[in-house]
């Protein structure tokens, strides 16, 4: 196997490594949303029922409530923005790196993955010996 074949399939495993991380953090942000707007649509179906039968010193709490849950959608919005931006800075300076340094890129793999198995086995050691 060639040096660029290596370099290729580095830089493709972490070009792959990094879509997946970022599309982990998009299904995050998505669920999390969605999980919101079942809540809020709740909380707001709650204010609703309540606001028949309350005061307007509880119908502002209601409302600065829901402004405080938006504004927690928003956030979670804003840091997958962020979270996107960057991986994919990372995947573009990891993809530079490997170009430019093929030969050290080849060993950093080589050393991650063996401190990955050193890890996983020191690990289900560990497991191991405290099933019994």
């Amino acid at each position: 196997m060639s040096i660029q074949t290596a370099t290729d399939k580095v830089a493709n495993g972490a070009r792959n490594l990094t879509e997946d991380v970022l599309q982990s953090a998009e299904d995050a942000v998505k669920s999390t949303r969605s999980a919101a707007n079942t809540t809020l649509d709740r909380a707001q179906d709650g204010v609703r029922a309540l606001r028949s039968h309350t005061d307007p010193a509880i119908d502002d709490l209601a409302a600065r409530a829901q402004e405080l849950a938006t504004k927690g959608i928003d956030y979670c919005a804003e840091a997958s923005a962020r979270a996107r931006r960057q991986v994919a800075e990372a995947a573009d300076a990891t993809g530079k790196y490997v170009a430019e340094q093929p030969g050290k890129s080849i060993v950093i793999a080589a050393a991650s993955g063996a401190l990955l198995a050193t890890l996983v086995m020191w690990a289900s050691r560990r497991h191991h010996h405290s099933t019994y």
